[in-house]
């Protein structure tokens, strides 16, 4: 994949309406890092119009961060929904493998098939029923420990699967492509994971599932690089990514982008 930029360009273009069901902490900060890269994201997450607007938005994204029993169920209507519209989704299995209610959660998710999953190396481990050390929801296993349970969710279920760490991977169960940017710093600010799902979602529309992904990666930990430049500590890094992600051109992303497809 030698030309990311393409797909930002495409997005910015569309400016992308994405309805995000995500949990309470990430919200502001979600929105914020949408609006940045040029999507326009709605919090839409109440059960009596979740649904109505999901045939509204162009994409959907879900994240059981914060789970309800409202919420779940608005989660499962939006997203068979989106399915029965053939409109992207991303899910984002925060923590799934913490409690029997999350794994409950996370099967029935799977169910309404998702476009995309993207989790840490723990939660995608764990939502493919493979043993994990990952503690709530931060990850304990490597990208490279979770390579192979990525290929597999993705078979079974034929969504393209994302991981993201220090080294991000993409798979549609055949491919895999490994994103090589980012920054240690990215990890100190809470919901910078689950603001990627928004970003991967707004990349989605109208574009190939597997390049989009790959692409979104990309433009959102080279940001990071780009902010981990200017920064003295994590407030001042939040900060700059936004920035990094509002100023970022699709010659920067084509020039930065470091994509290894196996």
């Amino acid at each position: 994949m030698d030309q990311p930029g393409l797909n930002l360009t495409k997005m910015r273009e569309t400016a992308p309406l994405v309805q995000n069901i995500t949990n309470y902490v990430a919200m502001n900060v979600m929105a914020n890092i949408m609006l940045a890269a040029g999507a326009s994201p709605a919090m839409v997450h109440a059960r009596e119009e979740a649904t109505e607007f999901t045939a509204l938005a162009q994409a959907l994204t879900i994240n059981i961060g914060t789970p309800s029993l409202a919420w779940a169920e608005a989660m499962i209507e939006a997203a068979s929904t989106a399915h029965r519209l053939g409109k992207p989704w991303v899910f984002d299995p925060v923590a799934v493998g913490a409690t029997g209610y999350r794994r409950d959660l996370g099967v029935r998710l799977l169910a309404c098939k998702p476009t995309v999953i993207r989790g840490n190396a723990s939660e995608i481990l764990a939502l493919a029923g493979a043993q994990t050390a990952g503690k709530g929801a931060d990850a304990a296993d490597s990208v490279e420990a979770a390579k192979d349970a990525a290929r597999d969710l993705a078979r079974q279920t034929g969504a393209v699967v994302a991981v993201t760490g220090p080294v991000d991977i993409v798979t549609d169960g055949e491919r895999i492509a490994e994103i090589a940017n980012g920054h240690p710093m990215m990890p100190r600010v809470t919901v910078l994971g689950c603001s990627l799902t928004g970003i991967v979602a707004a990349f989605l529309v109208d574009q190939d599932p597997f390049e989009a992904t790959i692409a979104a990666l990309a433009y959102y930990a080279l940001a990071g690089e780009m902010a981990g430049r200017e920064s003295k500590g994590p407030a001042s890094f939040q900060t700059a990514f936004i920035d990094a992600l509002y100023g970022m051109t699709p010659e920067a992303l084509d020039n930065g982008a470091r994509i290894t497809l196996r």
